[in-house]
């Protein structure tokens, strides 16, 4: 209890620069290596070939959305047990993680069956080139079915995030990303005497690294935390307890899918043209690199904004948000800069060739205008959702990658051509920060410009 109230208390009395790099820095490094991990994987399979990089890039869209529903079902489950425990009820805590692992089994099982019966027809629907087929129908299949490994262990390292442990988790990613990163050349290539098995190595190295990562996990949550008591035999679900997990992970599920749906509906904005897919494919990976320490960022600020918003203190709620968009606003800028002026340099990490870095160049450099309206756009959504308004959080990720990109994307692919469809990114950036703005203003003036005052009338 003692140690509860001191974490309160600093959330409530640390100076925000310090308390926002302690709380930020291991979603920002978990988050960082896992970008590294996606930019390697590629970089391995470019190697092979420009289309062997456009068959895992058709993949991917499926791959976001076993992280969707394995993150957010996490994330309720955490969130669940996390109340649970603040209220003493532990026995409910320990049902909560029990009902967190058979529904990681069960989104398993879904994606399992989809890529086993359905991944040829799912490439066929985006390519009729056969090698292009073959080889992402053979990755989908083993990544889809494989899946159970990440599963588990995305669901066991929320587990233990809700009883606040921050750095075994990190641990977990980075066994993960550095397994596949050392495989991914060996079974590619077949180094060391191993057979030689192309994009089928790279998943195979994937799933690899997934099942280490998950074995750490396990043994974490069952030999050394020790604090959870998993039932094998005699557990039976709780339509309750679902709907109290699901009431805060579907959210979540749904804003990460976003990006997945985005990614399917730009791919067939490309069509057949393999090229531009593949430098698609560079763009994505490349930007998880920008994007993803920025949303370390927003995970670390939002417990902060919501405790500091409950509590009535408008300066440091404000104040949090302003040093965090700050952070965010100058590593963008840095992000900016590399893909301005070193766009070649970047896509030879790919292995790209002379039509693909046609393609790219320019791509890269218009796309990268994007980062700076982004990095308000995603702190935006921390506040909303501390100060529950997470409507807007789920509103601003659909106007940003649904309802306006696609659209203009189509538009300027039909207009412009696929040299020009790159500027739909900017667009819809700009739209989305219009929209983040105007919400912001009106969630400042309805419920954080007159907080102190409510509060104290409260009282």
């Amino acid at each position: 209890m003692q140690e509860n109230l001191k974490q309160e208390n600093k959330m409530g009395v640390m100076p925000i620069g310090r308390l926002l790099a302690s709380m930020a820095w291991p979603a920002i490094i978990s988050m960082t290596i896992n970008a590294l991990y996606n930019i390697v994987d590629s970089m391995f399979v470019a190697k092979i070939s420009e289309d062997a990089l456009a068959a895992v890039t058709y993949v991917f869209p499926i791959n976001m959305l076993i992280v969707a529903f394995g993150v957010g079902t996490g994330v309720g489950v955490n969130s669940l047990i996390a109340r649970r425990l603040g209220a003493k009820n532990f026995e409910e805590a320990n049902y909560a993680a029990e009902h967190g692992l058979r529904l990681a089994l069960i989104n398993w099982a879904l994606f399992a069956v989809f890529g086993a019966f359905f991944a040829k027809l799912f490439m066929s629907s985006y390519s009729d080139i056969p090698h292009i087929v073959n080889d992402g129908t053979a990755y989908m299949r083993i990544t889809t079915i494989g899946s159970i490994f990440v599963m588990i262990s995305m669901m066991t390292e929320k587990t233990l995030q809700a009883r606040g442990n921050m750095i075994l988790p990190m641990v977990s990613s980075l066994i993960g990303a550095l397994t596949n990163i050392v495989l991914d050349p060996i079974l590619i290539f077949g180094y060391f005497g191993m057979p030689k098995l192309g994009v089928t190595g790279a998943a195979a190295a994937t799933v690899i690294g997934q099942f280490l990562s998950m074995c750490f996990c396990i043994i974490v949550l069952f030999k050394i935390d020790n604090f959870y008591k998993i039932r094998i035999k005699g557990f039976k679900f709780s339509a309750k307890i679902i709907k109290d997990i699901y009431e805060v992970g579907m959210p979540g599920i749904v804003m990460q899918a976003i990006g997945s749906v985005m990614l399917l509906g730009f791919n067939a904005i490309l069509g057949e043209h393999t090229t531009a897919v593949a430098v698609l494919g560079v763009y994505f990976r490349l930007q998880s690199f920008i994007f993803m320490p920025v949303f370390g960022l927003n995970q670390g600020s939002m417990p902060i904004m919501g405790y500091n918003y409950g509590a009535g203190n408008r300066e440091r709620l404000m104040r949090t948000f302003k040093v965090a968009f700050t952070a965010a606003l100058v590593y963008m800028l840095f992000g900016f800069l590399l893909f301005q002026i070193f766009p070649k340099n970047l896509l030879d990490i790919f292995e790209a060739s002379s039509q693909m870095k046609m393609i790219g160049i320019s791509a890269l450099r218009m796309i990268s205008f994007c980062f700076i309206p982004a990095s308000f756009g995603i702190m935006a959504t921390a506040i909303f959702q501390a100060t529950a308004h997470g409507v807007f959080s789920l509103l601003s990720s659909f106007i940003r990658q649904l309802a306006s990109l696609l659209p203009i994307a189509w538009v300027l692919m039909r207009t412009l051509g696929v040299q020009y469809v790159w500027l739909a990114f900017p667009l819809a950036e700009i739209i989305g920060f219009i929209f983040s703005l105007i919400a912001l203003k009106y969630v400042y003036s309805r419920d954080i410009k007159n907080l102190q005052s409510i509060t104290i009338a409260a009282v």
